[in-house]
């Protein structure tokens, strides 16, 4: 059975292959970082974190955290779920039009 937090991630996995984007999504494991996004990506030279949720989640504490520290240290932090997929989506095509390395 598909959950509702792994369809906003395959909207996301297509929004990100849509635009040509380079994304990872870190396996949580003892021997990571616990509380990393759900994605890690790049795109134009943007260093973007998202976390996904559904039915009303919101991050954990940790994640908030990592959240935070990737805004802090210059990259873009998103929490995406059913409600915004379609602003996120549109966020995304504007990171994409956008030349960020001259």
């Amino acid at each position: 059975m598909t959950t509702p937090e792994k369809l906003v991630k395959a909207k996301v996995k297509k929004i990100l292959e849509e635009v040509g984007a380079y994304w990872a999504m870190p396996m949580g494991s003892g021997y990571g970082n616990s509380g990393v996004p759900d994605f890690l990506v790049c795109l134009q030279g943007q260093f973007i974190g998202i976390e996904c949720k559904a039915n009303g989640n919101t991050p954990t504490a940790l994640q908030e955290r990592h959240l935070k520290l990737i805004e802090e240290t210059g990259g873009i932090a998103f929490v995406v779920d059913e409600c915004n997929i379609d602003s996120f989506s549109a966020a995304m095509q504007v990171y994409k039009g956008a030349n960020r390395n001259g």
